[in-house]
This record gives C-alpha cells, structure tokens and sequence, in this order.
C-alpha cells in the first residue's frame, strides 16, 4: 500500500483518537496539524509527534504534499472548512454534523461530487463487527422483515448543571444538542443495517438544565473539572438534554429511539433491539463483544465476536481473536481502514458503492434532526426532507 500523508484540523478530544487511528494503518502519516493559533499548534504537535504545525488552517491546506484532511473543529466551522479543503483538491474526512442545516450539507455533496474528491462523515458505529454480523443478518431475509426498532443513546457527561461544553452553545454546537449529537449517529447505524430511510418523526424534546454554569475559562471534552465556584458564570440554555422520537421507515418498519446525555451511570451507551419476524437482534455500545440473539421457537443466543462464527463482512473488521475485547478505537480503526484503501487504491467516489459513510450520509442525518426539530415545535408528525 502506497503510504499517504494526512493532515488534521482541530485536536481536542476527537482530534487524537482520529490520528491514533489512522497512524495503526502503517501505510498513513499524519504530518501536520492546525489549531487557533501558532502556540496552541505548536504545543499540540509537540504532545502528538507532529512534524509540521500550523497555527493558521490556511497554510496547512497550502501544503501540496497533504492527500488527506480530518475536519475534528467545533461544529459551526465543518461546513466552511470543508468547502475550502475540496477546493484546495484534498480528500475530506469530517466529523459530524457534516454543516450546521441541511442547505450547506447540500451544498457540500454538490461540491464534493464536482471535484471528484473522497469524503466521509464519522459515523465509525458501523464498523463494529458485530454490527457488522447484525447487518448481514438483517438484510439476508432469513429473519424476515424488520418489524419493529427500539433502542437509545445514552450518557451522564452533562448530568449535573455545572457541566458544560461549546455543544451546549447553538452558535458552535447547532440548534440540536442530544439529538443531533449522539441522536445521529443511532440513526445512521440503524438505517444502516435494515438498509431503510427514516421518513417521518414524531418527537418529544426537552432541556433539563435551561441554566447551566459555564467556566470563565475553556475545558476539553470529558476533561476532569477542578473548578471553584468563582471560575462560573450563569448562561441559559436552549438545546435539548433529552429526547424521545418516534419514527417510520420507507421499508414499513416503525420504532423509537431516546436520547439522554443526564442519564447516570450511562457512559456512552448507544443501544438497539431490531425485532424481525422470525427473531430479534440487540447490541450494547458499552458491551461490544456480544450480540444478543432472541426467539420465540427456540433458545435465545449471545454470540461473541469471534471471527470463526461471523459473516465475511464482520470479519473484515475484526483484528483480534475471540476474547481479545476490540472496542471503540477499533471501529474507528477500520473506518480509517476502509476510507484510507479507498483513496490509496484511487476509487471513484462518484462511481457507486463506497465502503463507508459520505457526506450524503451526513446531509440525511441533518435533514432527520431538522425534521426531528420541527416535530418538537409542532407537536406532530414531520416528514424527512432528504
């Protein structure tokens, strides 16, 4: 594999666990980084083992030997940085939300499929392996059709009101906070494995804390807080803690999904039960080695990821032998995996199938919060506008 040089935007907390990622390939350099300003970059670069750091995003997008760029900024600069890197003629790799409403996620598929240039959303759940395995089952027909989703996404990171982060804050984070944030990437998994579209919602939305205290000075994502009460200040607040939809899917299968990041005790657990006609099928983020099989005919299962029982397509993303727990770092890995063979091997993002989420996959996630959004002031059911 030709090696590719990669530059990333923003290094927070997302920032590192893209390079670790993309540096575990072997044939991917990360060379350079931007961040606000030169001794941010340049202290950063020092922490991560960066060659070349620009405290102007400008000057790393100049440099002709970056293929690649990772966009890891707070949400408000996705879509502007985007737009610049595929004119610069670089590959993109986004976090998500891809833009901040669905006319700029638009406009950035427009683009991207103009310039020809390779681009993903980091929506890395697919890429578990047995999310994977559920995938292949799902879509075989052996278990029949998807009748019925439920599941949720749940955290405790904004639990108590003196938590605080710029996602809470419209003006970096968007109008939607939970759902938009966590809510995504449950609905991208899910439409993902049935191989359905979202097309209507029905939601509740609520904001648990509409006060929080924010610190006078910035902290990292998930970082610890050794804060007095002197370093806060009171600020309102507009997006949403928690949410409950109910959604219909062009395949006929309804659900419904909530959202909570003031859920104690819940880490990062993004959770899904796919009840199909002949069994079911439930996953645990927080508990990735195990698949929970049910029936009404026989014995319910618990398959372990173990490459001697999964699907072809699980086994691609599955480095370890059983017992050997593969988790979040590893699902990003081998999105890393299929994104950088992409472009090192020359595929034609516009030629069909591409192995990993694009930006339409990020402009759908967007059409469904704002469609989510709308439900929550109407009070109604609300049609997706893809």
């Amino acid at each position: 594999m030709r090696k590719i040089r990669s530059g990333i935007i923003g290094t927070g907390f997302i920032g590192p666990a893209h390079i670790e990622a993309a540096r575990r390939l072997g044939f991917v350099e990360v060379a350079a980084l931007a961040e606000m300003d030169q001794a941010t970059a340049d202290a950063k670069a020092k922490q991560l083992s960066i060659a070349q750091a620009y405290g102007d995003y400008k000057k790393l997008l100049a440099d002709p030997s970056i293929e690649v760029v990772h966009l890891c900024t707070p949400n408000t600069l996705h879509y502007p940085l985007a737009v610049e890197a595929l004119k610069a003629g670089k590959h993109v790799f986004s976090e998500k939300p891809l833009a901040m409403n669905s006319k700029e996620s638009a406009e950035l598929v427009r683009l991207a499929k103009e310039t020809g240039k390779i681009n993903a959303v980091d929506f890395n759940y697919r890429f578990y392996p047995l999310n994977q395995e559920t995938r292949q089952r799902v879509q075989s027909g052996e278990y029949g059709r998807p009748l019925v989703i439920t599941g949720s996404y749940l955290q405790d990171w904004l639990l108590l009101a003196t938590d605080y982060n710029w996602r809470i804050e419209p003006e970096a984070g968007g109008e939607s906070r939970a759902v938009a944030d966590v809510g995504s990437h449950w609905c991208d998994l899910l439409m993902y494995i049935t191989g359905q579209k979202i097309t209507r919602v029905y939601a509740d939305l609520a904001v648990i804390h509409k006060t929080r205290m924010k610190p006078k000075k910035a902290i990292e994502t998930y970082a610890g807080k050794e804060l007095t009460p002197e370093d806060y200040e009171p600020v309102p607040v507009t997006t949403e803690d928690y949410g409950t939809v109910l959604f219909e899917m062009d395949g006929g299968t309804r659900g419904t999904f909530t959202v909570c990041q003031v859920a104690a005790g819940r880490k990062n657990r993004l959770y899904y039960e796919i009840d199909c006609e002949n069994a079911a099928f439930a996953f645990d983020q927080e508990d990735v080695e195990r698949l929970w099989i049910g029936r009404r005919d026989g014995a319910n299962q618990v398959l372990m990821r173990d490459a001697s029982l999964l699907s072809a397509e699980a086994k691609a993303c599955t480095s370890y032998p059983g017992g050997h727990p593969e988790g979040y770092p590893d699902g990003l890995k081998n999105f890393m995996k299929a994104f950088y063979t992409f472009v090192a091997e020359g595929g034609d993002p516009n030629g069909g199938k591409v192995p990993f989420p694009t930006f339409v996959d990020g402009h759908n996630e967007i059409a469904i919060v704002e469609a989510v959004l709308a439900s929550g002031k109407s009070k109604q059911w609300e049609d997706v506008k893809y």
